[in-house]
């Protein structure tokens, strides 16, 4: 069959087409709905299988890393494939592997930050004045959502000591990257991925950003003692490096909260080398080198 997902013209709407391509070719991929954008956007997951051995896969949570959501898509893609046919995938028997497992995917959690990042801030609606003024129209720059919040700054873990952090840098309010919001949990996709997690006792969260080639596990008190293990085996398939975000990234994250509110554990893997945006030619290749990896992160 024809490849759905390869290198190609990008917005936020192409991106949920894909997604509803996907659950029409494979018919036990199913779309179902998260949320929706401070826009209304729809954000939407692919689920697959299910049970207590459920994992969350997430990307795109900043608007410039849309890249990360065609690798989420290329994943599906390539595992609905081997599934449907009951070819291996990188060696692996994918409908033995995922025997009483499940997989829930969101590709697309930041849907305006994507459209800004890619188009500009006149797709930021009623938003776009400040989006402009924050600097939406210059290239590679956008990463927060329309209400100039950063998504992956606005989870509810350690959050006054990242309101601290953005005040001493000189970050106070609507922002294109890094400013975690008036309060935990104050933008819909945020709580759309929290509501998520309430409702589905996940094993694992893997949260994908770009770039640098990293896999992050650690946040806190509460982070089991197997993270690191389980980190170490991802790196073992990539090439990866196992390490701990400094600074402005230290708190407010997605696999942070995951963590401190379930003992559970949460991953964050940075793909790709290079500046944000990575080029779309080195799609293949940041995709190849990744693989292994990714469905280690989903079956470990």
């Amino acid at each position: 069959m024809e490849r759905l997902i390869r290198p190609q013209q990008m917005t936020a709407g192409i991106i949920d087409q894909l997604l509803s391509c996907l659950c029409a070719r494979y018919r036990f991929f199913h779309a179902v709905p998260i949320g929706r954008s401070v826009l209304g956007r729809p954000i939407r997951g692919i689920v697959f299988g299910g049970g207590k051995e459920t994992v969350l896969m997430t990307a795109a949570f900043h608007g410039q890393e849309w890249m990360t959501a065609f690798i989420c898509l290329r994943l599906c893609e390539e595992i609905g494939e081997s599934i449907h046919n009951g070819t291996p995938l990188n060696g692996w028997n994918l409908r033995r592997a995922f025997g009483g497992r499940g997989v829930i995917w969101v590709p697309l959690v930041n849907p305006d930050g994507v459209e800004i990042a890619l188009r500009g801030s006149a797709t930021a609606q009623q938003y776009a004045e400040a989006v402009h003024a924050a600097g939406g129209d210059e290239w590679g720059r956008w990463q927060a959502n329309a209400r100039g919040v950063d998504l992956n700054h606005n989870f509810n873990a350690g959050f006054a000591k990242l309101q601290q952090s953005e005040r001493e840098n000189g970050i106070t309010g609507f922002s294109a990257r890094q400013w975690g919001g008036p309060y935990p949990h104050s933008e819909p996709e945020t709580m759309a991925l929290v509501r998520l997690c309430e409702w589905q006792p996940f094993r694992h969260v893997v949260a994908l950003h770009s770039q640098g080639e990293e896999i992050y596990w650690h946040y806190g008190d509460r982070t089991p003692s197997v993270s690191r293990l389980m980190a170490s085996v991802m790196a073992a398939a990539s090439g990866y490096t196992v390490g701990q975000p400094t600074g402005l990234a230290s708190h407010g994250g997605f696999k942070d909260w995951f963590i401190e509110k379930t003992g559970k554990p949460g991953f964050t893997i940075e793909l790709g080398k290079g500046e944000n945006p990575l080029p779309i030619g080195e799609f293949e290749t940041v995709y190849e080198k990744a693989r292994e990896m990714l469905i280690v992160s989903l079956l470990i």
